[in-house]
């Protein structure tokens, strides 16, 4: 998180709050496991609301994308959504 909000005008303040926000969300699930896949499902659903520049920093490692246009796709996506 810290490294996808790096040099974006995002304060410690609001990751901490993000991070709360999913660990809430952990918590409301009352299971002791949770797939990691889930928490990174959780953290690209919210991610847009905190910086857009983030989620495709995070975005970019966490779908390991192989090529451009892998993440290409994942912009198009992204724009589909905001629209």
């Amino acid at each position: 998180m810290e490294k996808a909000c790096e040099k974006r005008p995002v304060g410690l303040e609001d990751i901490d709050r993000f991070v709360d926000e999913i660990e809430h969300r952990l918590q409301d699930t009352g299971g002791k496991e949770l797939p990691t896949s889930q928490l990174g499902e959780w953290v690209m659903e919210a991610l847009p609301e905190l910086d857009e520049v983030a989620y495709v920093r995070f975005a970019s490692v966490y779908r390991q994308f192989k090529d451009v246009n892998e993440f290409m796709d994942e912009l198009k996506h992204f724009l589909g959504k905001q629209n």
